[in-house]
């Protein structure tokens, strides 16, 4: 079990899968929504959660003022506990209930609409390099110009390839064995700059 920390939902119990999900910690998810706060990420935000798990990101980003959730889950006994939990936090905190896909990542980032403001991409450790990157790629277009991605994984993957999807790095922290890699948009190069390469 996990809880959601903040906002109208606070206090709701999540259920968490048993096996094929990799719960982020609570230290992990204090750290980072407070410093989401600060960053004002919440309110009105569109939000996207990839490789959902639980829910529990983009869940608690809809209790603290998001106006929509959108939970992309693959695996079908994940994907039935991320239902059940969304209906939980829908009404502790008499919200708007979050949009649940079964899907793998990639087909659902082919066919959404966006834009998104904040995105969470929590893959599974053994997630390839590449479909990492490619997964990033997918996403790049779906983004509003002012959108957060925050990308996590293991201490010891290598960095994603923010620059190939257009992305650009603005803080990275560890957490132990975790690393949080935060991106937004890359600005454009002037047009000046641009035409003279």
């Amino acid at each position: 079990m996990t809880r959601i920390i903040a906002g109208k939902a606070r206090g709701a119990r999540l259920a968490v899968p048993t096996a094929g999900t990799r719960p982020t910690s609570d230290r992990v998810r204090e750290s980072l929504f407070g410093a989401l706060e600060s960053f004002d990420a919440f309110a009105g935000a569109r939000v996207l959660d990839l490789y959902a798990g639980s829910g529990a990101l983009g869940l608690e980003s809809l209790s603290r003022g998001a106006a929509s959730a959108d939970l992309v889950e693959h695996g079908r006994a994940a994907a039935s506990i991320v239902r059940r939990n969304a209906a939980i936090v829908a009404k502790a905190g008499g919200l708007s209930t979050a949009r649940v896909h079964e899907s793998t990542v990639r087909s659902f980032l082919q066919r959404a609409a966006g834009p998104f403001d904040l995105v969470f991409s929590d893959p599974p450790y053994d997630l390839a390099d590449d479909a990492m990157t490619a997964d990033l790629v997918a996403l790049a277009p779906l983004l509003s110009a002012d959108a957060l991605v925050i990308i996590e994984r293991a201490r010891r993957s290598t960095p994603p390839e923010l620059a190939v999807a257009g992305l650009d790095l603005i803080r990275e922290k560890s957490y132990g064995d975790t690393t949080l890699w935060w991106a937004e948009p890359a600005t454009a190069q002037p047009e000046a700059e641009s035409q003279s390469r």
